[in-house]
């Protein structure tokens, strides 16, 4: 799918493109390619004479192929997008393409951060000014989107200590902490990852002096305000590993609680144990051996021996949890 943007009166206008006529009628600042067909892919070739890489090509990790000069003088630029939703995190890698005052960007789905920016764009009268205040706008928006997360995992963190400093924690309770813990330092961590790769983005724009003063000044502020919540980042991971060991900590306190009560039981046992291997050893002349009343003797005697013990655990406190 391709979206064409125009700029009137200071507003990007969205331009329909349906056929290589539309494409070719049309004046954009930024064209925007959506898991581009061949065809599509053809009619870029033959309106703006760019070849837009393949998704191989976008994922390729190399730092060379990261930003580099194409054989016609094109810019090009891959930058990761962050996506997020309830059931799953992940980025997206996006190509950039600057080519005589073009902007053309190759992405495989839909972004959060593409659809703000042309909201933006359209109601705010001069939001963007060309084709590279959109590239830096869309950065600009990444890092905000990925500052609102951050702001999400606070909360859910407030809502594990009160889970883990509140009260008395159980074994379930500690499971689905554990659980929760994991899932939000991945999340930082993907977080983490997307800002850096925001910020060599953005510093390679502004080494290659391919902005402007004023466009110079926002990139600085972008990198700026990557650099404050790199410290929020940091944070989380220092909260979280205080959360996660404070959670296995409980998990022994209650595992030696259990320990310690068999423990105490083992201990009891022991005399009723020994009582019964005395009279179990069947000498000759033991006196108990015919006596009328040794069976019951022996039982009495060993119930005595494991009340006397527990009498005393109890009074010592070592039987409460």
């Amino acid at each position: 799918m391709i979206t064409a943007f125009e700029l009137n009166h200071g507003r990007l206008q969205q331009v329909t493109v349906e056929s290589l006529e539309d494409l070719q009628h049309c004046h954009p600042v930024w064209v925007d390619f959506e898991s581009p067909t061949e065809e599509e892919r053809d009619w870029a070739k033959s309106t703006f004479e760019i070849d837009l890489p393949e998704e191989d090509e976008v994922d390729d990790i190399e730092a060379s192929a990261r930003f580099f000069e194409g054989e016609n003088g094109e810019l090009h630029i891959r930058s990761d997008f962050f996506q997020h939703s309830d059931e799953d995190s992940d980025t997206m890698r996006v190509a950039f393409i600057l080519k005589g005052g073009l902007l053309f960007s190759i992405r495989r789905d839909e972004l959060a951060q593409f659809r703000l920016l042309r909201l933006r764009a359209r109601r705010q009268p001069y939001y963007v000014r060309d084709e590279k205040d959109v590239l830096l706008q869309l950065l600009d928006i990444d890092v905000e989107y990925s500052a609102d997360i951050i702001e999400g995992i606070y909360d859910r963190l407030d809502k594990f200590s009160k889970q883990v400093l509140g009260s008395e924690m159980s074994d379930d309770t500690a499971g689905v902490v554990l659980s929760g813990i994991a899932v939000e330092e991945d999340l930082n961590g993907r977080i983490r990852r997307n800002l850096m790769d925001t910020r060599r983005a953005v510093s390679f724009m502004m080494r290659i002096k391919l902005l402007n003063e004023q466009q110079n000044d926002e990139g600085r502020q972008i990198l700026r305000d990557i650099d404050s919540l790199d410290g929020h980042t940091g944070f989380v991971f220092d909260k979280l590993n205080f959360l996660m060991d404070a959670t296995v900590g409980f998990i022994n306190i209650n595992q030696n609680k259990i320990i310690k009560i068999f423990s105490v039981a083992s201990v009891a046992m022991l005399p009723p144990t020994l009582i019964a291997s005395i009279y179990g050893m069947n000498f000759e002349f033991m006196p108990e051996l015919s006596w009328e009343y040794g069976y019951p003797f022996s039982l009495t005697l060993m119930a005595v021996s494991v009340i006397i013990p527990f009498w005393y655990f109890h009074k010592k406190g070592w039987l409460n949890k």
